[in-house]
């Protein structure tokens, strides 16, 4: 791997966290950690809060996304 292609990799992924940081800023993503089957119980004193499925749902896309960076440089 070239260094040109290290530095565009580079700049494509500060781009892509950028656009991510600002949806996130925006509003965009107030629907995540709220899925149905995401646990949550409140009570006066104890609050506790298990994401299943919005950690399936990022761990999904996370293996998508590093399948086709793989496929993209190999």
């Amino acid at each position: 791997m070239s260094s040109t292609s290290i530095g565009l990799l580079l700049i494509i992924a500060g781009l892509t966290l950028a656009a991510l940081g600002l949806a996130v800023w925006l509003g965009a993503f107030e629907w995540f950690g709220r899925l149905p089957g995401d646990i949550r119980i409140e009570r006066d004193s104890v609050r506790i809060y298990i994401p299943l499925v919005s950690m399936l749902l990022l761990s999904a896309l996370a293996t998508a996304l590093l399948h086709l960076v793989r496929r993209f440089f190999s």
